[in-house]
């Protein structure tokens, strides 16, 4: 059991400026303050507890009848409860400024404690995995406990994969040294990142940001001051990737995982051939997509070939105004409640209570999350809102995870959590109801093309974009199995991935090569990136079931995000009709792409 704080990622954007007063967290639900004597009560009562639990039931898990594991499972949950309510808040306080010491202290402190108090838990999953197979069936087919069975049959899942319990303790302990050291150092590095961009300096969000602004010589600027700072910090970088993908390939060896992606594959609870049906679908969909769409680009921006800093380019005639706080607020709250007015009632709270931090800050982790914290609490959303139109689809995105998280924290802390392939369901889902929301208030022949273009490129930089990411990490850990790789090395795996997911029409800048360096999934959560294009395929299925039977649609919807982590996406998704184990699945979500794409095409005739 190892708690960890909540990270960012990499796709949202950041600044704050004059778009309205921007929410900041309140986060007194989790604690007054970072010197509570509730934070202090807490860690005293986790150390005690921990040990306590140990004392209780290590040896004894085979022997337990259903009343006596209901009271374990109970007292386990309760320490997880605790455990990552701490880290909620020193994880959440962390974030909003990575530069403060006392806040990278604090966290860094709790992380060790934690990990020293839940060592005696390890034998936990272990001994767990032991039970003979007819009596942990008889015990789970009693009432008391029948509800946590899912979570225990994805921990015996692992149970081929189990090492001895004096080395898993020895894994457990050194993780604070280990992959959460390195993940800390890129964290620090990548928000300490300066770049000058005509004069001005500014933070990598900042500057990611002006890839999409409407000055064609901004965007090279930032491009190509992105790509000189990347280049002068390649080889930190670089030792970061292959420090961790060689300490996974040493795990996994270990654990005798037939693949790099299989751990992934198991905490997802999803089968490998359904990711690799999925992957082989978007691969083969490259010419359909991504090159079909960009080539239609490069006509509306009157060039023959399309530079990187061309690619979330707006259209020349899209509208560059900012939109004010209020506005976006109101735009995906309706959009939510035209859904189903309980959405936006959900939605509502993270506004009006402090559930969300909105602006730019001096320090604050780039990117947007939702961090769930404890089930007993509420969600926390961040962004760094820069009044952008895909700022507001962020924010839909945010409070779709946000909304996801609410109705399923009744199953608790065990049961809440949902594997990563239907993290992204609500998420996307919020998208796509504020852009269908949107698209249907257009006034004109013109509005509508730039708004069809804008989620057309949403949608290849969440599917198209994400597969690429996912085959170069593949080629990435395939390499680093190898031996070290160089950043020359690394570069160029980089770029095998590029030409061919993005299409014929784009020409790569000297320094692109070195755009893996800033991305955190690949450092906090090897091969996640595959969850965002599982998702985006969903809800494109999910969402052609709303239109093609909407009575009754919303009730099964909610009933499928208050189910959490209890359901495997098979049993979820069989009241939709659909099935994502089935090859043609995946099609079906590509083609409502290729049907935004034939229209834009069609408006061009």
């Amino acid at each position: 059991m190892t708690f960890t704080p909540p990270r960012p990622v990499y796709d949202a954007n950041a600044n704050s400026g004059a778009f309205g007063e921007l929410p900041d967290w309140d986060l007194s639900d989790l604690y007054p303050a970072p010197d509570a004597p509730e934070l202090a009560a807490d860690m005293a009562w986790l150390e005690e507890n921990c040990a306590a639990f140990a004392r209780d039931y290590q040896g004894k898990l085979a022997d337990l009848d259903a009343r006596g594991m209901a009271e374990c499972i109970a007292r386990y949950e309760a320490i997880e409860e605790k455990a990552g309510r701490v880290m909620s808040y020193v994880g959440l306080r962390y974030y909003q400024n990575t530069g403060d010491g006392a806040r990278v202290k604090q966290m860094a402190d709790a992380q060790d404690k934690i990990t020293t108090f839940t060592t005696p838990l390890v034998f936990f999953s272990l001994e767990f995995n032991r039970i003979n197979d007819a009596h942990y069936e008889a015990v789970f087919a009693d009432p008391q406990v029948a509800r946590y069975k899912p979570v225990f049959d994805r921990m015996r899942a692992m149970k081929p994969h189990q090492l001895s319990d004096e080395m898993e303790k020895f894994l457990h302990d050194q993780s604070v040294v280990g992959a959460a050291a390195w993940n800390r150092l890129f964290d620090e590095t990548t928000a300490a990142l300066e770049f000058d961009v005509l004069g001005e300096t500014l933070s990598l969000e900042a500057t990611t940001t002006l890839l999409s602004d409407h000055d064609r010589a901004k965007r090279e600027a930032a491009a190509q001051a992105l790509a000189k700072v990347f280049s002068e910090n390649i080889r930190t970088f670089s030792r970061i990737h292959n420090t961790l993908a060689k300490e996974k390939e040493i795990e996994d060896r270990w654990r005798k995982m037939p693949t790099p992606q299989t751990g992934r594959h198991l905490s997802n609870d999803v089968e490998p051939e359904v990711v690799e049906a999925l992957r082989n679908a978007v691969v083969a969909a490259y010419p359909r997509l991504s090159h079909r769409y960009y080539k239609l680009k490069a006509k509306w921006l009157g060039l023959d070939k399309l530079q990187i800093w061309d690619r979330n380019a707006p259209l020349p005639a899209e509208d560059p105004r900012e939109i004010q706080w209020d506005e976006a607020k109101a735009t995906v709250l309706d959009a939510y409640a035209g859904f189903d007015p309980r959405m936006a009632e959900i939605a509502q709270p993270f506004f009006d209570r402090g559930w969300i931090d909105a602006g730019v800050k001096p320090g604050k982790a780039p990117g947007a999350f939702a961090h769930p914290t404890v089930t007993t609490v509420h969600p926390y959303v961040m962004l760094n809102y820069l009044g952008k139109p895909r700022d507001v689809m962020t924010l839909a995105h945010e409070l779709g995870h946000g909304v996801h998280q609410v109705l399923a924290a009744k199953q608790g802390e065990m049961l809440a959590s949902t594997p990563l392939t239907l993290a992204e369901t609500a998420s996307v889902f919020g998208e796509m109801l504020t852009f269908r929301k949107l698209l249907a208030g257009a006034k004109t022949q013109e509005e509508r093309k730039t708004m069809l273009a804008g989620k057309v490129e949403d949608m290849i930089n969440t599917v198209v974009r994400q597969i690429a990411f996912y085959d170069f990490e593949c080629k990435l850990h395939a390499a680093r199995a190898e031996g070290e790789l160089t950043p020359e090395d690394i570069n160029a795996l980089w770029m095998s991935v590029q030409g061919e997911s993005l299409g014929p029409v784009f020409e790569f800048m000297p320094g692109y090569e070195t755009f893996w360096s800033y991305i955190p999934h690949f450092v906090h959560s090897p091969f996640y990136v595959y969850a965002y294009a599982f998702g985006d395929g969903l809800v494109n299925a999910l969402y052609a079931a709303y239109e093609a039977e909407p009575q009754g649609f919303q009730d099964k919807y909610f009933a499928m995000l208050e189910a959490g982590g209890s359901m495997h996406h098979k049993e979820l998704l069989a009241p939709f009709g659909l099935d994502a184990t089935d090859p043609a699945f995946w099609d079906k979500g590509l083609s409502m792409i290729e049907g935004f794409i034939d229209e834009l095409e069609a408006m061009e005739g």
